[in-house]
C-alpha cells in the first residue's frame, strides 16, 4: 500500500540526514508542483531544492525566435506557435519588435495553437497559404510533432523545428561542476513525463557514470515526496540506484510507439540552449526524406548569421544561471524590479514551466516589494 503526502514526509523527517542536501528537480512541472504546495517550507532545513534545465521555452535560442518572428513579418504566411512562445523577448533596437505578439500587432499573422493537430487544421483551412509551425519543446512535445510528420504532412505545411532532449543539458551540468565548488548537487529528481515517453534508463548514467542518487517522479506531492525520500535513503545507506517513484505512467521501455516515431522521423543534432551555449547530441532536426517541409530549408534567406549569438540573455538578466541551478530566481538582478510577469525581460518569466514565473506566481516577491520603497 503506497504512503500519502504526509506519511513520506514524516518518513524523511525521521531519517538521518547529511549537514546539507541539494536535489535538483529537473522539471517545470515539478518545480510548479513544489512551490505552489510549498513543499521547501515543509521539509527539514539542510535540504535544498533547486530548479533545473526543464523549461523548453527558456532556454529556445533567441535566434529561432527571431527567425520566426522574421518569417512572419516578411512573407505572406501564417506562423503557428504554442501561446507561452509569444511572449518570449529577443535583444533587438527599440524600435523593433521583440516578440511574436509584438510582431502581431504589427500585422503578422501569428496564432497561438495547444497542439500539433491544431497546425495540421490550419494547413488543411488554409491551402493556398503557407503555414509555419514553430515547434519549441522537450521530448514529450516533440513525439507527437513526430507523430504528426510520420503520419503526412499537408503540403503547404511547414515546421521550425526547437526541440530539445532533456538529458543531454543535465549530463553537460554534471561534467562541467565540480562538487567541491558548492554549485553542484547531491541527487537527481527525474521527470516523470520524459520518463513515460522515453523510458526511465534514459537517466541511468547519473547513477552509474556519477554516483548520484536518482528518482523519477510525477507532479503530485505523494509522487515527489516519494522521491525525495527516496534519493535521502539511497544516500544514507549508500546504496545508489535509479528508482522509479511513478510507476502508474512510467513504464521501463517508456512509450515504444513514441519512440519509433520520434527514431523514424527526427535526427539527434548538435543544438544551441539559450544563455547555455551548443550542447552536443540534444536538438531534433527532421531527417533528409522530411526536409521538403523543413521552414529552414525552404526560408532559408531568414537564418540571419549575424543573430546566432551562442543563445544570448538580455543585459542583468540571470535566466542562464537560474536554469543551470547557480542562483535561485529571486537572486536576479532584475527578478521583482525590471522583469515580472506583465513586462517580462527574461525567457523564466515568461513560462509557467520557468523558475522565475513559478516563484512569482507562488509569492516569493520580496524584490519587488523592495523596489517600491527604494
Amino acid at each position: 500500500m503506497s504512503l500519502s503526502a504526509k506519511q513520506w514526509l514524516e518518513a524523511i523527517h525521521r531519517l538521518k540526514l547529511p549537514d546539507k542536501f541539494r536535489i535538483m528537480n529537473v522539471c517545470g512541472g515539478h518545480e510548479r508542483a513544489i512551490s505552489m504546495a510549498g513543499i521547501r517550507s515543509l521539509l527539514p532545513d539542510n535540504i535544498e531544492l533547486i530548479p533545473g534545465p526543464g523549461c523548453p521555452v527558456c532556454v529556445c535560442p533567441e535566434e529561432d525566435i527571431y527567425q520566426a518572428m522574421q518569417l512572419a513579418l516578411q512573407e505572406e504566411l501564417v506562423l503557428l506557435a504554442f501561446g507561452d512562445m509569444l511572449r518570449v523577448p529577443v535583444n533587438v533596437g527599440k524600435k523593433e519588435p521583440r516578440t511574436l505578439e509584438q510582431a502581431r500587432s504589427q500585422g503578422a499573422d501569428i496564432r497561438a495553437i495547444a497542439s500539433p493537430l491544431e497546425a495540421v487544421s490550419v494547413a488543411k483551412k488554409n491551402p493556398d497559404r503557407a503555414v509555419v509551425f514553430f515547434a519549441a519543446g522537450f521530448e514529450t512535445t516533440m513525439a507527437p510533432v513526430a507523430a504528426m510528420v510520420k503520419e503526412g504532412l499537408p503540403d503547404n505545411l511547414f515546421l521550425l523545428l526547437s526541440g530539445r532532449l532533456t538529458w543531454p543539458a543535465v549530463a553537460m551540468l554534471l561534467e562541467s561542476v565540480s562538487p567541491s565548488d558548492g554549485e553542484g548537487f547531491d541527487a537527481l529528481i527525474a521527470p516523470g513525463h520524459v520518463a513515460a515517453t522515453m523510458g526511465p534508463d534514459q537517466w541511468r548514467f547519473v547513477v552509474d557514470e556519477h554516483q548520484l542518487p536518482t528518482a523519477v517522479a510525477g507532479f503530485d506531492a505523494q509522487s515527489l515526496l516519494a522521491a525525495f525520500y527516496s534519493v535521502l535513503r539511497q544516500k544514507q545507506q549508500n546504496r545508489l540506484f535509479l528508482d522509479n517513484c511513478y510507476p502508474k505512467v512510467v513504464r521501463p521501455d517508456g512509450n515504444p510507439t513514441a519512440r519509433a516515431c520520434l527514431d523514424n522521423t527526427l535526427d539527434i543534432v548538435d543544438s544551441p540552449w539559450r544563455g547555455i551555449g551548443r550542447i552536443a547530441a540534444s536538438g531534433y532536426a527532421l531527417k533528409v526524406e522530411f526536409q521538403a517541409h523543413d521552414a529552414r530549408k525552404q526560408f532559408a534567406s531568414y537564418q540571419d548569421v549575424s543573430r546566432r549569438r551562442q543563445g544570448e540573455m538580455p543585459a542583468g538578466c540571470d535566466c542562464a544561471r537560474v536554469v543551470l541551478g547557480k542562483v535561485y530566481p529571486d537572486h536576479c538582478r532584475l527578478y521583482g524590479r525590471a522583469c515580472t510577469p506583465r513586462q517580462p525581460v527574461g525567457p523564466c518569466m515568461v513560462s509557467d514551466e520557468g523558475a522565475c514565473r513559478i516563484w512569482w506566481a507562488s509569492g516569493i516577491r520580496e524584490a519587488a516589494v523592495a523596489a517600491l520603497h527604494a
